[in-house]
Parts: structure tokens; C-alpha cells; sequence
């Protein structure tokens, strides 16, 4: 039963219920808008604990899941609700203290230091596997020794096999956002030989391009650069190809010559940097955030998007995990537990 959740009205508008018959169960950490969820979920997974601090996304994940996640997982009484007995420990824990993007203060960071956190809980409820993921920059971060710490913390403190991997979108997900990210899984050796293998999924070809996510028709006019904007000009200058996602980068417009999609931050729907742009046959215009979903795997027929700022669903995209790729990976764990 789900400890902390608070249900619709009626279950049948929950896009995305637990399973009635689960096969596995698994907490939901730094939980953003479920990306973890969704994609275990339809492996079979039943979320038996979430916890998420920010409340827009909080907004976001109980429109589709039903519940609301409980807030700062740093605060014990928030731990203190932690089933005892669970298979999987899944974190996507914040990483814009180690990335390239943001200012690489790592554990100096208090974001960096919500690691630490998942080591507490980890200590305490043991559970069989843990499913964590991160920008690729905590591999390099302070020379390494960052990801060291991380690595001998999983391994010689708690006593878990750890294996990781960079998967992009393009290479693993067969979607046209070029987003690289370090996937960490390790086993707990309470339950398994420390002889356990592990392989992650093997590339896949990249079939779709951006027009497979984005579509076709005109969208509403607030998404649109009028002609009178200041930077017009410019924008219809450098935007000259429909097959690409340009990025406007506060001073300049940088064009992907791979005809991907630039990797989505959480950034960009906050006042001109990094902001996806395109151009289609009614103008140059930002993605909305319904496509930005799309970029990160979302089943938009499903997903719903609630009534709060622009800005924050853009956020929330860009925060989001690649949905396929978890799910590739999860079925990989499953072959082995």
C-alpha cells in the first residue's frame, strides 16, 4: 500500500497506476515527474515510496500517478516513512552541482551532497539493487575523486557491486536528443556472489529524427518570434534549416549540424538561455514542452501536463530522465534478480 499517497478522485484518471499483480517493488528518490516510475511500472514494478521537494513537480506527479511524493528527503522523518523491505532503490539525485553546464562544485554544492542521503538509506533498509543516474561530468569531476568517493562508498562501505556505463538517447533510446548520461547500478552482495555480471544494453539504430517527435501544424502563437522581437533579425538569419534544433544561448544561436536535438536543460525555459528553437513552416519558434517531454521518451498520449507556469514544465523536462533507456536498463536488472 502506498504509504503516502493521495489518490484522484477516480483511479481510472490515473494515467499511470501501480500494477495490480506487481513482480518487484522499488522507492521513487529525487522523483521529479516520475521518469523512473513510468518506465518500471511497465516492467511491473509497484512504487511503494516517493519523495520529491519541489512543488510544481509534486503538481505534475500526482496528476499522473495519483499521489503526492513526500518533500526533502534530507529531513529523517521523511526517511523514517521508508518501507523497511523494497527491491529497488531508484535516484536520478540532482546534478547541476556536477554539470558541465552548471558551476561543478560537486559535494561542495548542497545538491552534490544529497548522495549522501541515498548512502543513509541504503545502510538502513538494504535494499537488493540500486538504479542511479547522473550527468557523464561526475566521472571527471575534480579529477575523478569525486566518483570515487561515490564508487568506494557503494562498494566498500555498503557493499555493493557497482557497474556504469555513459548511454546517450541517440545510441540507447532511438530518440533524436543528443543526451549523454551515466547510469550506475549495483547489487547488493547481502543477495548476490561477487561474482554477479552485469551488461547494459547494447546500441540501438537511430531511425526517428526530429520531426518524429515534433510534428507537423501550427502551434499557439505565444510560442512564436514575433517580427517585431529585438532579436529577430537575428534569429532569421542564423534559422535557416527545418530538419534541426537550433539553441539560443543568450548571445548566439548555435545551430546542430547532426540534425539532433541539443541535450534539454533545466534551464531553458528560463529567459533565453539554452532555449530550444526550430523552425517550421509558420515561423522560428521555441519547442512547447509538450515536445520537450517527447525528447526525454514521455508516452504523451498518456502524460499529462498540468496547469502551472511555462517555466516550470520546461524545467521539469529538462530535469527528466530518458524513459526507453531506463527501461532497457530495468530489464536488464530484471534478468538478474
Amino acid at each position: 500500500m502506498m504509504i503516502q499517497s493521495i489518490s484522484n478522485e477516480k483511479d481510472q484518471l490515473i494515467p499511470f497506476p501501480n500494477p495490480i499483480k506487481p513482480k518487484f517493488s522499488f522507492i521513487d528518490l529525487f522523483a521529479g515527474v516520475g521518469g523512473f516510475r513510468i518506465a518500471l511500472q511497465q516492467l511491473g514494478g509497484e512504487c511503494i515510496f516517493s519523495s520529491e521537494w519541489d512543488k510544481n513537480a509534486q503538481i505534475t506527479y500526482q496528476k499522473n500517478f495519483g499521489e503526492i511524493p513526500l518533500g526533502d528527503i534530507s529531513k529523517n522523518e521523511v526517511k523514517e516513512r521508508i518501507p523497511n523491505h523494497f527491491d529497488i532503490l531508484c535516484a536520478g539525485f540532482p546534478c547541476q552541482s556536477f554539470s558541465i553546464a552548471g558551476y561543478k562544485k560537486g559535494f561542495s554544492d548542497s545538491r552534490g551532497q544529497l548522495f549522501f542521503e541515498i548512502e543513509k538509506i541504503t545502510q538502513k533498509r538494504r535494499p537488493r539493487v540500486l538504479f542511479l543516474e547522473n550527468v557523464k561530468n561526475i566521472l571527471s569531476h575534480n579529477s575523478g575523486k569525486t566518483f570515487q568517493t561515490i564508487k568506494t562508498i557503494i562498494e566498500k562501505k555498503l557493499g555493493y557491486k557497482l557497474f556504469y556505463s555513459i548511454l546517450n538517447a541517440t545510441t540507447h533510446a532511438n530518440i533524436p536528443q543528443n543526451r549523454e548520461r551515466v547510469f550506475m547500478v549495483g547489487f547488493n552482495l547481502d543477495y548476490f556472489d561477487h561474482t554477479i555480471s552485469f551488461s547494459f544494453p547494447n546500441e540501438v539504430p537511430l531511425t526517428n529524427n526530429i520531426h518524429s517527435i515534433i510534428g507537423g501544424g501550427k502551434k499557439d502563437k505565444s510560442y512564436y518570434y514575433d517580427l517585431n522581437h529585438k532579436y529577430y533579425p537575428s534569429l532569421i538569419k542564423q534559422i535557416r534549416n527545418y530538419d534541426t534544433v537550433y539553441q539560443w544561448r543568450r548571445v548566439y544561436i548555435r545551430e546542430n549540424k547532426n540534425n539532433l536535438c541539443p541535450t534539454l536543460t533545466a534551464n531553458m525555459g528560463t529567459g533565453g538561455h539554452n532555449v530550444p528553437i526550430i523552425k517550421d513552416s509558420f515561423g522560428i519558434r521555441k519547442l512547447t514542452p509538450k515536445e520537450c517531454f517527447s525528447f526525454q521518451g514521455f508516452p504523451m498520449s498518456l502524460f499529462l501536463l498540468p496547469e502551472i507556469p511555462k517555466s516550470q514544465l520546461y524545467r521539469q523536462a529538462g530535469n527528466s530522465v530518458v524513459i526507453p533507456i531506463v527501461s532497457r536498463i530495468g530489464k536488464k536488472i530484471l534478468n538478474v534478480i
